[in-house]
């Protein structure tokens, strides 16, 4: 029965903790028990490349990078040793922060996946309809003629926010009608933005899974509609995981190895289960056993870790054990998980921590003070993989069952922090008092 499950109950107490997937297996085997492959990462990279001229047209930052919307991988030896200082972290590696904070477009990890849905539709439509072909040059698709065209069709999704910043951006560059629905947890700033690229902005009371099922409710009573659902998109999922091709590339320039004496761990703030789904996902197909993903959430939000442990996925919410799912880490305020994140990542993912609301801001404001680096506060979850990896028995009990005692001194730990560009100084301000 859930209920006696040890990780639940420590969930609904809200202690932090790590929960250790009992059901983790070698990569070769977790990936026969899936029918998605590495041939749906390079299809979904094989369309990013094609719509590069297009984006370097609509948003001329992303021309040093041809288009390509990526982000920086940079050491942070300073925040290293503030959390070694601080947080009693014992990490003997390297630490290094992957910067999807500082994505082109929507400054947030969403750029990946959301951007690349709404870019899939648009290419869709566009075929169906004669407007290109896959030789085309998609730069045409700025045309006004285009903007006309794609102006007919609507494209609605649910969102805490970031999500909803990264389609409604792109939809509105492609001439879409854009209906964002947010919850009681989104933040003004990000509405207001919203608003300034022409977007409509329905706001809920209620939590995220509402703001989801009402959007999706008026999508499907649109013919000329598309929803994206956050919950059980493989579109979305497969935009994040083109996220583990590049960082191979992005580790390789650093000359930083990955292998069985160099293990890689890698840890992923998780609000429905998308983002962080989607790039463990690759990361797993492009480094097998070598590379350790966890992801992270706020205790009164742990939707993933409630899903996961129990086994029952979307059919429990945190609502279910006594917790409110409201948490300053808007963009992981998610009461219910991603059935299908979960099912992908059943036999994938290595393990989550849950960090209180009070230690993020401790996190935030070390990072700019040590690395000049902003992200916002949801974003510093993943610090508090590598700051408790070595601190918890359960964590310590997985590091000598995969045999890694001997090897974490040339280990690496990234800390993937998924957004924080975009937000106003004003609210950094703020931020940087509490």
């Amino acid at each position: 029965m859930w209920k006696d499950n040890t990780a639940i109950k420590r969930a609904a107490a809200k202690e932090e903790q790590v929960w250790i997937n009992p059901d983790l297996l070698p990569a070769k085997e977790a990936f026969e028990k899936l029918n998605i492959t590495m041939a749906n990462i390079e299809d979904a990279e094989r369309r990013l490349d094609r719509f590069a001229p297009f984006i370097m047209k609509c948003f001329p930052e992303t021309e040093e990078r041809n288009g390509q919307i990526e982000s920086p991988l940079v050491p942070v030896p300073g925040m290293q040793s503030v959390m070694e200082e601080k947080h009693g972290a014992k990490l003997s590696g390297r630490l290094l922060l992957k910067q999807d904070s500082h994505l082109a477009i929507a400054g947030s990890v969403k750029a990946r996946g959301g951007i690349y849905e709404v870019l899939k539709h648009a290419e869709e439509l566009a075929l169906t309809h004669g407007r290109i072909t896959e030789n085309s040059n998609y730069a045409d698709l700025a045309s006004a003629e285009n903007r006309e065209f794609f102006g007919n069709y609507t494209v609605q999704v649910g969102s805490t926010g970031n999500l909803g910043l990264s389609i409604g951006i792109m939809s509105a560059a492609l001439g879409f009608r854009v209906i964002v629905h947010m919850s009681a947890d989104a933040k003004q700033w990000k509405k207001d933005l919203l608003r300034e690229h022409g977007v409509i902005v329905k706001e809920y009371e209620s939590d995220y899974s509402m703001a989801v099922k009402e959007g999706r409710k008026l999508s499907d009573q649109d013919p000329m509609s598309y929803f994206v659902d956050d919950e059980n998109s493989v579109n979305l999922f497969m935009g994040y995981a083109v996220a583990a091709k590049r960082l191979k590339k992005q580790l390789e320039e650093q000359k930083i190895p990955v292998d069985a004496e160099h293990p890689l761990f890698v840890y992923i703030p998780c609000g429905v289960g998308g983002a962080p789904g989607g790039v463990s996902f690759g990361l797993k197909q492009v480094f097998g056993d070598h590379v350790h993903c966890f992801f992270a959430e706020p205790v009164q939000a742990p939707c993933m870790l409630v899903g996961m442990a129990s086994g029952l996925h979307d059919r429990i919410c945190v609502q279910d054990i006594g917790l409110s799912g409201r948490t300053e880490a808007d963009g992981l305020a998610v009461g219910r998980p991603s059935s299908f994140v979960g099912g992908v990542m059943t036999h994938l993912l290595s393990g989550i921590f849950t960090i209180q609301d009070e230690h993020l801001y401790p996190y935030m404001r070390e990072l700019e003070e040590t690395e000049g680096i902003f992200i916002e506060p949801s974003a510093c979850a993943a610090f508090e993989g590598p700051a408790k990896l070595l601190c918890y028995p359960e964590s310590q009990a997985y590091i000598r069952e995969h045999g890694l005692e001997g090897k974490l001194g040339q280990a690496v730990h990234i800390a993937w922090a998924t957004g924080g560009r975009l937000v106003p100084e004003s609210v950094r301000a703020e931020y940087r008092k509490r």
